[in-house]
């Protein structure tokens, strides 16, 4: 005990000096030790922890105060375990003692009345409250979001918000404490305690401090004046759809409500079936958030009294309960509801409770049909409630223990699981040995599953627990091509040998199944034995007439046997045509109520409750009807009539002596010699169908991708072959560059009336300049993000940067990357030339951007000077460019210009443009006006050989003025943002004479615009509106991989003296230099010198991470995603002036500050989720690993990140330690902690089968929206490719075929290739596949599955059909691709798209490579003994099938055929030279 207490000590001190323990808060502040040590016992309780940081918060204020909220913490601790039983409290309560202690010793002389503390506290409050100003902070933080000033300097505005956050929740703390202690002291007298001004000052505080309060993302509980959310028209009319109304039962008074919200739909049903009050709170979101979102994408407009419409409610109930709707139709029976009532109120009811049983599952969610079991009896059971006047509590759910779904419903099921699960031996018993999730779900696949009755019958054997433990093309060859009598005899032998092969089948499944029976349907059992008697029989009885008629061809055995051969094979032939071909098998679709029907499919394994109607319309097969002719034929032209003689002729050699004793030929045929000649002929044979494949996916996929349009290009340069439409280099970038903002306006922005009147514009440079100033906000914001990520240096950014086009310019204003050195050779032509103007004309317009180089140097000119001179200043500017201008329209510029001068011109305008571009001041004042008029003098007399008796007088007045000193005295300095930018844009123009023809020079920033770009010539649906797209959520598993790099981690000199930062600098050098240059460091400098300050430190620690496979660089690229929708709600808004109530500048397309716009936040909120489900996060915090530390650092700099974790708490139950897990949900508070949103209990351990879909599934339930993307940990996002998510998302809204998509396929870049030669090599082998092989699988053949990469699921789709993977221990190890599987059998639709892409890192090392395609090859083996591979195939139709087999577990097959092949080739020649 006493170490305890000395390591206790040594916290203490560090504690009350305020020591750095393993980083800072959210706004820089140490992070308190005690409070970061709340035992996960205590943890249920948040007091205790938000009090500990309340007193480490006022310590230096008031260390008396904070003695107080230490003893009540203390005092709360030892209420929720007073005998320490829990792990970590003795140890907790020990150090907390401790600090007490200190606290004691520190105190003034004199001893404690603890009647008084209430009093110091009060005091303290009022205190606190003024020294930190709290209603000015409000007020200023309020008045700078109003007036819009924050746009210019963000970081302040958040540090006053984060600062007046943290004050209040101090404030909240000492209010709470005050409280508690007032009803300690006297419960009947506690209000009088506490003084009516305080008591009014607190509730205010408590007001303002609202955002405090935990919610997701919609504040319900604790309605929020700053979180715009629930002021959205759809939110409003979703949440006024959930309130209670007449048709339910009245809820008892002793139910009660939070008083910031009235009671709703999910009140009453958690009050009568239990369910958990967090489970309720996420399902309350999640419901309303869905209606929504539906509600948005009917473009119904905003009115005062928003109601939900009709057709919303109706597109979320099909979707959420069609799973439960099919089920009932597979079973023949009726749904729980009667549908003459379904009101609107009542299907919302229904959605409510499907998915609060959803909600509270947890493993029990991998069984999807189970959960429409639940659900149908659940609904019943409500019905009666409906007629009563008052709620009363389920029977299902209630025990004298209280009601609680989790505890009767759940827990069942889950127990009987978790025992299977157990007798699996931990993966090494045999798959028939024990019952896996599929095993439980298939159970509820017939009506026999209603014997569980309702509430369940625990005596059912459903609950027991298990106790720990081409034939005739080679006939056709052998009688040398002849038709005849002997053929046809020999080809009748046909018959016998189909249905032995059929006996053979049916015996393996029979063996196949030994050791399952006990845990299979008894239908399924029954199938086989049936199956086994019929093809038994029939071999027996057409064997029988086989052998008898071919005795006497004349008797009647023989006539018997052709007949019945026809019969049989005229039957299945019909049965093949029906069930095999999408077009034949769509008519038996429709008869299926016919029991006959039933039998035939059930009896051929057709009819099952997947698998039904998966047949897709292909456009061309893989293996169509014309290759089982040209195949075949080929193989008997080419394989097998070569060597019919000479087999033949072996055959029939006698008396051959073999150099090697050979027991098999010699007096046998020569069997041997010809099983050598004829082996690898038969390997190939079974090998032709991949080989085909092989050169068919290359081609296809080459064709396919051309005619997408894969960068396709409409420019004479690249038109001479169609199949090169492809932006190759940036070079291609620039010559097509004037392309891309028509191409944006036509796919990424959203149609509106002023983009409606710019399409229909005659006006060709009026509708390009609008076209180029709504592509400018995204393409700047794109090059932005590629210079915070340190892939351009500040030179390329501003050569980059897209003008905002929205001046008085008449023309398009290009980046300054197509425009640099352009001005210096147009001079070059003009000094040189000697010719007319026309002809100087024509060299300057064979370059475009020399072109518009020129025109806009002219244009700005004019514009600038007109802008800061006088009157008379302007007189003369107007006069030059009036003669300019004549002189162009007459043709006579060489005539009245002498061009020879323009260096002089260039060098006056330089000048004067270099000063201006500067800070006011005098000494600039007085130099930008000599700068003029040398300008003046230059014009005047080099340049202008001008005609003064024309427009005389005023001549005569800017002659006088320039004589008598008047002229440009006077200079208006440029103020105005717009007239400062084109200033500086024209010193660019007249300063850059190097070529920018290579920029940006990063390689991966080229390859990213290069893709970019791309993609904006492809085809992709257009985009909605930010407010009327499809929302969705993405979802990483993460475990225990590096989530940022220590400096240790860095600094770490492995075997060959270099460390990971020396070895990062080496192959990235010029985004380090970059990276320096944006730190405002020397290059040259040591690493100690660079990297003393902390910040910089952290800045180096992200730099390196975000080059690794780390959490880090994943979690920064799909917060793009947030980024990209924040940006695209602002200037949607903007451009159709519903904005909030800031005063926006005369420019809509300005940018600046739209990241702290509260309705563009608000809107990225409700469309988008990022949740990372951390499983050991949890046990991470207790053992005070670096990466709990990390992970709590990613959730400060992204305030919409979600981290779900399993966590463990120990209690007692029935005076014994247990173990209780819990699903939880967190995000970061103002104090840089986690603040706790959800915490669900679950029945048991959740790691129940494989661990990643375990994973997921435990956090599935905190994800939102429509769709859902799956991104692994060591994936990465780019800003560019997140604004085309909302066009990806409506693709699920396109045709592709027969059904609906409910998978789109995302292309992936592997960033990994430049590592080293082997990962450039998995690099290019995994592009090959994600691209040319994924294109082929979707389009024609109609078979990609889901193979872990970035694809986006139908999210209500699957989670209703039992999730995004399946968990089963071993035969589950490739989770990814079951989810495909399962999609496809349950109808889904899986796609490919190309136009967008996701980063993904790969294995870089051999003995990673090795690892991971021995998992891939293992994960294969498993697959062929699953049931989703034999369904498939079963199921599929003919040509599907073959494709299917060919392109999963078929490969690795064909590969171990391909070396057999060889080895039977060598031995094969070695024995017959032997």
């Amino acid at each position: 005990m006493s170490r305890v207490e000395t390591n206790w000590e040594r916290l203490v001190e560090a504690v009350l000096s305020k020591e750095r323990r393993g980083g800072a808060d959210a706004f820089g502040q140490a992070v308190s030790g005690i409070a970061g040590n709340v035992p996960s016992s205590l943890a249920r309780s948040a007091d205790i922890d938000a009090i500990l940081r309340a007193a480490d918060e006022v310590q230096e204020d008031d260390p008396n105060v904070a003695r107080i909220l230490c003893e009540h913490a203390y005092s709360l601790a030892q209420n929720l375990d007073p005998d320490s039983e829990g792990r970590g409290v003795l140890q907790f309560k020990t150090g907390l003692m401790s600090v007490i202690k200190q606290k004691l010793a520190k105190r003034e002389a004199g001893a404690i009345d603890r009647t008084q503390d209430i009093a110091r506290l009060q005091e303290f409050y009022k205190l606190y409250r003024e020294k930190h100003k709290i209603d000015e902070l409000q007020e200023e933080e309020l008045r700078l979001r109003e007036s819009g000033a924050f746009s210019g300097n963000l970081g302040d505005l958040e540090r006053r918000s984060l600062k007046r956050k943290r004050v209040l929740a101090t404030l909240k703390v000492l209010g709470a404490v005050v409280e508690q202690l007032s009803k300690e002291v006297s419960p009947e007298d506690a209000d009088k305690l506490i003084p009516e001004e305080l008591k009014r000052v607190m509730k205010s505080d408590a007001a303002m401090s609202e955002d405090l309060v935990a919610y997701n993302i919609v504040p319900l509980d604790s309605p929020s004046s700053t979180n715009m959310i629930v002021s959205f028209p759809e939110v409003k009319a979703a949440i006024s759809a959930l309130r209670y109304h007449s048709g339910l039962p009245k809820l008892p008074n002793t139910f009660s409500v939070p008083a910031t919200r009235t009671a709703d739909i999910l009140d009453f049903l958690q009050y009568v079936f239990g369910f958990q009050k967090d489970n309720v709170g996420n399902q309350r979101e999640h419901v309303i958030l869905l209606l929504a979102n539906a509600q948005s994408r009917l473009g119904i407009p905003g009115e005062i009294e928003p109601k939900l419409d009709e057709a919303a409610v109706d597109k979320v109930f099909t979707k959420s309960l069609q799973n439960y709707m099919r089920w009932c139709n597979y079973l023949g029976i009726h749904p729980a509801w009667n549908n003459m009532d379904l009101s609107k109120e009542k299907k919302i009811t229904l959605i409510s409770l499907y998915f609060l049983i959803w909600g509270e599952a947890a493993n029990i969610r991998f069984l999807p049909e189970c959960l429409c079991y639940i659900f149908h009896h659940m609904v019943r059971e409500m019905e009666e409630m409906l007629r009563q006047h008052v709620a009363q509590p389920a029977q299902s759910c209630s025990s004298s223990s209280g009601v609680s779904f989790l505890d009767q419903i759940i827990s069942p099921l889950y127990e009987v699981i978790a025992a299977e699960a157990q007798n699996n031996n931990n993966g090494k018993a045999p798959h028939s040995a024990w019952r896996n999730y599929d095993d439980f779900n298939e159970y509820f696949w017939s009506l026999g599953c209603f014997e569980l009755s309702w509430p369940w019958r625990n005596s059912s054997s459903f609950f027991s627990r298990p106790q720990g433990k081409s034939k005739g093309l080679t006939i056709l060859a052998f009688n040398k091509g002849k038709f005849n009598s002997k053929t046809l005899n020999e080809l009748l032998s046909l018959g016998p040998t189909f249905v032995i092969m059929n006996f053979f089948e049916s015996v393996l499944d029979i063996v196949m199944m030994y050791g399952a029976y006990s845990t299979t349907r008894r239908l399924a059992v029954m199938r086989i034995v049936l199956r086994f008697l019929w093809f038994g029989v029939a071999s027996a009885f057409v064997s029988f007439l086989y052998v008898k008629g071919f005795q006497n061809p004349k008797s009647v055995f023989y006539k018997t046997y052709i007949v019945v051969l026809i019969a049989y094979a005229s039957v299945q032939l019909a049965f093949s045509l029906l069930m095999r071909f999408p077009a034949c098998h769509r008519l038996t679709n429709r008869c299926d109520q016919w029991p006959v029907m039933r039998f035939i499919k059930w009896m051929h394994q057709i009819y099952d409750f997947l698998a039904l109607r998966i047949w897709s319309k292909i456009l061309i097969c893989l293996f169509p009807p014309g290759k089982y002719k040209l195949i075949p034929i080929s193989n008997w032209s080419v394989m097998i009539r070569p060597l019919v003689n000479p087999t033949k002729v072996i055959i029939n050699l006698n008396g051959l002596e073999y150099s090697w004793h050979d027991l098999v030929s010699k007096h046998n045929h020569n069997a041997l010699t010809v099983a050598s000649l004829w082996g690898p002929v038969i390997a190939i044979y079974l090998l032709d169908f991949q080989i085909f494949y092989t050169l068919f996916s290359a081609i296809v996929g080459f064709l396919l991708g051309a005619s997408d349009g894969l960068g396709e290009i409409d420019n004479l340069l690249f038109l001479r072959f169609r199949f090169l439409f492809q932006i190759h280099s940036v070079d291609a970038v620039h010559e097509l560059f004037e392309q891309f903002p028509e191409a944006f306006m036509k796919y990424l922005h959203v149609p509106t009336k002023e983009s409606s009147l710019y399409a229909s514009n005659q006006d060709y440079i009026q509708r390009d300049k609008a076209y180029a100033a709504k592509f400018a906000p995204f393409w700047n914001e794109i090059v932005k993000t590629l210079r915070e990520e340190d892939y351009i240096t500040n030179l390329e950014l501003e050569l980059l940067l897209i003008p905002r086009n929205t001046g008085v310019l008449p023309m398009v204003q290009w980046p300054l990357f197509l425009l640099a050195s352009k001005v210096f050779m147009a001079r070059d032509f003009a000094v040189e030339n000697k010719d007319n103007q026309n002809i100087l004309w024509e060299k300057i317009s064979r370059d475009d951007y020399m072109k518009y180089a020129v025109r806009e140097c002219y244009h700005n000119v004019k514009f600038i000077l007109l802008s800061i001179l006088d009157y008379v200043g302007r007189q003369w500017v107007e006069r030059v460019f009036e003669v300019i201008d004549g002189s162009l329209s007459k043709g006579f510029i060489h005539q009245d210009l002498q061009l020879s001068k323009l260096p002089l011109v260039f060098s006056r305008l330089t000048a004067l443009t270099g000063i201006l571009k500067q800070e006011e001041s005098k000494e600039l004042t007085v130099g930008a006006i000599k700068a003029v008029q040398d300008l003046y003098d230059v014009m005047m007399h080099d340049v202008l050989s001008v005609d003064m008796r024309t427009n005389y007088d005023v001549w005569s007045s800017i002659l006088n003025a320039r004589n008598e000193g008047r002229l440009f005295a006077e200079l208006k300095w440029p103020k105005d943002s717009e007239l400062r930018a084109q200033i500086r844009r024209l010193h660019s123009l007249l300063t850059i004479k190097d070529s920018a023809a290579n920029i940006p020079k990063n390689l991966e920033a080229r390859r990213r615009l290069k893709f970019f770009t791309n993609s904006l010539l492809m085809d992709m649906p257009k985009a909605k509106p930010a407010r009327e797209m499809l929302s969705f959520s993405v979802f990483t598993p993460y475990y225990s991989e590096i989530v940022l790099y220590s400096v240790a981690e860095l600094q770490k000199i492995n075997e060959d003296g270099i460390s990971t930062l020396f070895y990062l600098q080496k192959i990235f050098p010029d985004e380090w230099k970059n990276f320096l240059e944006r730190l405002g460091k020397d290059e040259n400098a040591s690493d100690a010198e660079t990297f003393s300050n902390p910040d910089d430190v952290m800045e180096l620690r992200l730099w390196a991470s975000y080059r690794g496979q780390t959490l880090a660089r994943t979690v920064r690229g799909m917060m793009y995603y947030r980024k990209a929708l924040m940006l695209q709600s602002y200037i949607e808004r903007t451009a159709c002036g519903d904005m909030e109530e800031i005063s926006l500048p005369d420019d809509a397309m300005d940018t600046q500050g739209f990241e702290l716009s509260r309705e563009a936040r608000a809107q990225a909120d409700v469309k988008f989720t990022y949740v990372v489900t951390c499983q050991i996060y949890g046990k991470q915090k207790q053992e005070k690993k670096l990466e709990a530390a990390d992970i709590a650092l990613l959730m400060q700099k992204n305030e919409a990140l979600r981290v779900a974790f399993i966590d463990e708490i120990e209690t007692l139950k029935d005076g014994r330690p247990s173990t209780e897990y819990y699903s939880k949900l967190v995000k970061a508070d103002v104090n840089g902690k986690d603040k706790e949103i959800y915490s669900i209990k679950l029945p048991g351990n959740p790691k129940l089968g494989e661990g990643k879909p375990e994973n997921q599934n435990h956090a599935i339930i905190f994800t939102r929206g429509s769709a859902v993307q799956t991104i692994d940990m060591n994936q990465d996002n780019y800003f560019e490719e997140a604004l085309k998510m909302r066009n990806l998302l409506e693709e699920f809204e396109r045709d592709h075929g027969l059904r609906p998509p409910t998978i789109l396929g995302v292309r992936e870049h592997v960033f990994t290739g430049s590592v080293s030669s082997l990962a450039s090599f998995m690099s290019n082998q995994e592009t090959s596949f994600v691209t040319l092989g994924q294109r082929v699988l979707a389009n024609p053949l109609k078979v990609r599955m889901h193979y872990g990469h970035p694809d986006v699921f139908d999210r209500v789709f699957h989670i209703t059909r039992g999730g995004i993977s399946k968990a089963s221990r071993v035969i589950n190890i490739s989770e990814d691709i079951y989810a495909g599987f399962n999609s496809t059998l349950r109808q889904g639709n899986v796609t490919h798209h190309e136009y967008i892409q996701v980063g993904k890192g790969r294995d870089v090392g051999l003995n990673q490579i090795a690892l991971f395609e021995g998992k891939v090859a293992g994960g294969n083996g498993e697959q062929i003994l699953s049931r989703d591979v034999y369904r498939l195939g079963q199921q599929f139709d003919f040509f599907r099938m073959l494709s299917f087999f060919y392109t999963t577990v078929g490969y690795y097959f064909c590969t171990m055929l391909t070396v057999l092949t060889v080895y039977i080739f060598l031995y094969g020649k070695a024995y017959l030279v032997s």
